[in-house]
């Protein structure tokens, strides 16, 4: 391991998080249910990522009164102290359903009355659509004329 110690550091936390995090995380694996319908999760995932550390020497008398110090000392010569964190939160925004030929966003949580408003209007749109094609039928239809001979 060549460089400086914190880099070492910091690369493996670094590689660690790639291989926590992939895009299976955020946009999950499908599952099909039953009736043919496949459901794919989506996540909101936040992160956060720290490192530190620090080169000490010794304490003793001599450093304390300046002496003792020698310029161009080599840096391997002072010991090292780091550390590194890391944290994750995964959490589920929503869900994409795909089946019966439609595909639906249902969000986990409506965060107003008119995210649930914006979610329904195509249901709705599609029912009026089906109730207007349904009555040019029957208007059409031969079963209201009457014959009379």
């Amino acid at each position: 391991m060549s460089g400086h110690p914190i880099e070492n550091i910091m690369r493996t936390t670094m590689e660690n998080i790639k291989e926590m995090i992939d895009v299976n995380t955020i946009v999950g694996d499908p599952v099909e249910t039953a009736d043919g319908n496949v459901i794919i999760p989506i996540s909101k995932v936040s992160f956060g990522f720290v490192a530190g550390g620090g080169e000490y020497r010794d304490g003793s008398k001599d450093q304390k009164q300046g002496r003792g110090s020698v310029e161009g000392e080599a840096l391997s010569s002072m010991p090292f102290a780091g550390g590194t964190g890391a944290g994750v939160s995964v959490n589920p925004v929503a869900f994409l359903v795909v089946g019966g030929g439609k595909v639906r966003l249902l969000p986990v949580r409506f965060r107003t009355p008119t995210d649930r408003v914006v979610e329904m209007l195509p249901q709705l749109l599609e029912d009026i659509q089906s109730l207007m094609g349904s009555k040019k039928e029957n208007v059409g239809s031969p079963h209201t004329q009457q014959n009379v001979q």
